[in-house]
């Protein structure tokens, strides 16, 4: 899901004097702000039930169909409370209005998933919360979510996670290419295997190592063998030692990785989705050496010595197995150090 293309709507209290509206939406700029009538000076599209508003705010079906034959923008705004009401969902669809505004007071996913499957490509589905988690659980609901929520609140901390869940662009990772220097086996250790709650895509997984600095992309396991069923939500990640790239930049070690924490999946064009784990698998295993240089900087890694595991390369991936000196490698290459996971700019960290 690319959450930078959903709305956030905000519909402040109806207590807020006009002034609170206006700091309100200031800070919060959402895309539109529902209110029982416009409030002047507002900067961003207003939703309300008065005529002359940007988008005009009715449950009546007749009224949306007059307001669109006049070019108006309009939101239809429904109550879904049982399946009663879904029957009534076609004939509001055939006015063709801009926003279906939905409210679900008891049930919500259900409801939502029946909508998304009916609204696609009609209408825009507005969904009204009243807390971040549901606005999160919304926008991701059926995997391709509502195409925004209305958040009611007035509390600052609430408005402002969900606006930044909503408006965050995904992060980007730059990749370098890193040239094989040197492959050694090792004895046994403490791998990982990080168990995504997703299905992976070729050429995307995790970026681990033995450094901060230096973190080699290794791919899920969605390749098929004649030995072992293809498990596309695993990456072998390597021992319990290693650092992990996961979101807002930061490290942490394999180990402290556990069931429901985020993490950071990255293809081989070092685009990136958050995920969460599913499980941590922690087994003895025979153990490999990667060594790899990016310009005249050094690189290590330490994987599982399997033909399951592999490092992922510009025109696809290539098994530990079969990797050989002078192979080329994608990896993640930055200068300075980290402090708890968080990267300090200038500061001298030497890992061997």
């Amino acid at each position: 899901m690319v959450r930078n293309t959903k709305q956030f709507w905000l519909e402040p209290s109806q207590t807020l004097s006009e002034e609170d509206i206006r700091r309100t939406v200031e800070e919060a700029r959402p895309f539109a702000v529902l209110l029982p009538k416009p409030v002047p000076g507002l900067s961003v599209k207003v939703a309300s039930p008065q005529d002359g508003s940007d988008i005009l705010v009715t449950s009546n079906v007749e009224n949306a169909r007059v307001a669109k034959s006049k070019g108006a923008s309009v939101a239809l705004e429904v109550t879904i409370q049982d399946r009663k009401d879904h029957a009534g969902i076609a004939q509001i669809l055939s006015v063709k209005p801009d926003y279906l505004l939905v409210n679900c007071p008891d049930w919500k996913i259900i409801p939502i998933e029946n909508l998304i499957a009916i609204t696609r490509r009609q209408s825009k589905l507005v969904v009204k919360t009243s807390n971040f988690e549901e606005s999160k659980t919304l926008l991701s609901t059926l995997e391709l979510g509502a195409d925004g929520i209305c958040l009611k609140s007035n509390d600052r901390d609430t408005i402002q996670k969900t606006r930044d869940f909503i408006q965050e662009q995904p992060e980007e990772i730059p990749l370098s290419i890193g040239k094989v220097t040197r492959v050694k086996s090792l004895g046994s250790g403490a791998r990982v295997c990080v168990d995504t709650c997703e299905i992976l895509r070729p050429g995307e997984g995790l970026l681990t190592g033995t450094s901060s600095q230096g973190l080699f992309l290794i791919e899920g396991e969605m390749h098929s063998n004649n030995h072992v069923n293809p498990r596309p939500f695993r990456i072998n990640a390597g021992p319990a030692a290693l650092y992990v790239l996961v979101p807002d930049g930061k490290t942490q070690y394999l180990s402290e990785l556990s069931a429901g924490e985020p993490v950071l999946l990255v293809d081989n064009r070092g685009r990136t989705r958050t995920v969460d784990v599913a499980r941590i698998k922690m087994e003895r295993r025979p153990m490999m050496l990667v060594e790899a240089s990016v310009g005249s900087h050094a690189i290590k890694t330490i994987v599982q010595n399997a033909e399951t595991v592999r490092f992922v390369t510009d025109d696809g991936s290539k098994s530990v197995s079969q990797l050989q000196v002078g192979d080329q490698v994608l990896v993640r290459y930055e200068e300075g150090g980290r402090h708890f996971g968080i990267k300090v700019e200038d500061e001298m960290i030497i890992e061997k």
